[in-house]
């Protein structure tokens, strides 16, 4: 393979904590051995003459590198990585966020229900590629309680409502209990957070914590509680499964393109009686397994999210960026 000069284009502040930051920093460190590799958060800048490929990430608020490199070099070389907020919501309203997938060779989606969000006339150009983690040891676990953790910022795309009200369902329940992780994006969702952990003492809302502690807690925890509204590939889902922890998950788009449409701990969006089930039915099982062994839920999640677990693999992620570059070189004449 030819060696290439790559920007990635990321819209985020370099020493952010958000999926953006974080897949600008691991493609970069993946790629490193192979290519030169630089990120920037706008294009053109003082490097680019130098650049050969692009890799832009989020196809509206990187629509400005997007339709710069277009306007100086046209396709050749230019990747445009769709979130889940351009693919279920942005490419649907704005226009700069659709022109993007028109410029672009060629476009990368990171779990594989995404490709049926795209415009018709351009999922031909678009490839799958699984974001990944390094995998962690599955931690013992204790038989004294259920213990689930959710994680992400609080905020409307999130829908941490649904866990709040899952947690008043379950107020009393001591043997099962909910760790909340993640920053409050605006005042009100703090107030909500502590309005439930008042009306309910087994949960606890611990704010933003580093990603080496929150790696750990995800280890520790029996599920991971994940209620999003929208994704486009989350890291957290991945992070659990590559850490032995099996997931209850609404059931949209971006959740089932990470843990397949036969997965079995799917709850409804925002169904939050429907959440609290599944919690309660699992720890059921913990005290006292089903007369049929085979029927118990929390088992066959760890069973279907290890076989999951190859997908988000590094190894896998660089092999997939690895023939991006190799397209996108075959595009530069």
């Amino acid at each position: 393979m030819v060696r290439s000069s790559v920007v990635i284009v990321s819209p985020v502040p370099a020493g952010s904590n958000n999926g953006n930051a974080q897949t600008a920093r691991r493609w970069a460190r993946l790629l490193g051995d192979t290519h030169r590799v630089r990120v920037t958060q706008q294009w053109p800048d003082a490097g680019a003459a130098g650049d050969a490929v692009m890799l832009a990430l989020h196809a509206r608020r990187s629509a400005a590198a997007v339709q710069a490199w277009a306007g100086a070099r046209g396709p050749r070389g230019l990747a445009v990585v769709l979130t889940g907020t351009d693919l279920y919501q942005d490419i649907a309203t704005d226009a700069q966020a659709r022109r993007s997938l028109e410029l672009a060779a060629r476009l990368v989606v990171l779990q594989d229900q995404a490709v049926d969000a795209l415009p018709a006339a351009v999922r031909a150009k678009a490839r799958v590629i699984y974001q990944s983690t390094p995998a962690r040891a599955t931690l013992p676990k204790t038989a004294r309680r259920l213990h689930a953790v959710m994680v992400g910022h609080l905020r409307e795309v999130k829908s941490p409502q649904t866990l709040f009200e899952a947690v008043r369902l379950l107020a009393g329940r001591a043997d099962i209990r909910i760790t909340h992780i993640g920053e409050a994006g605006e005042p009100h969702w703090a107030d909500l957070a502590r309005a439930a952990e008042a009306a309910n003492p087994a949960y606890r809302w611990l704010g933003g914590l580093p990603h080496a502690r929150v790696r750990s807690a995800i280890q520790r925890a029996h599920l991971l509680v994940h209620t999003s509204a929208l994704e486009g590939g989350a890291h957290v889902i991945m992070e659990a499964v590559r850490s032995g922890t099996p997931v209850l998950a609404s059931g949209v788009s971006g959740n089932i393109g990470m843990l397949g449409t036969g997965y079995e701990g799917y709850f409804t969006h925002g169904d939050a009686a429907q959440l609290a089930a599944l919690l309660a039915r699992c720890r059921a099982e913990q005290v006292g397994p089903p007369d049929d062994p085979p029927r118990a839920l929390l088992p066959r999640l760890r069973t279907q999210c290890g076989a999951r677990a190859p997908l988000f693999a590094p190894e896998a992620e660089r092999d997939g960026l690895l023939r991006l570059i190799h397209h996108l070189q075959d595009t530069i004449p």
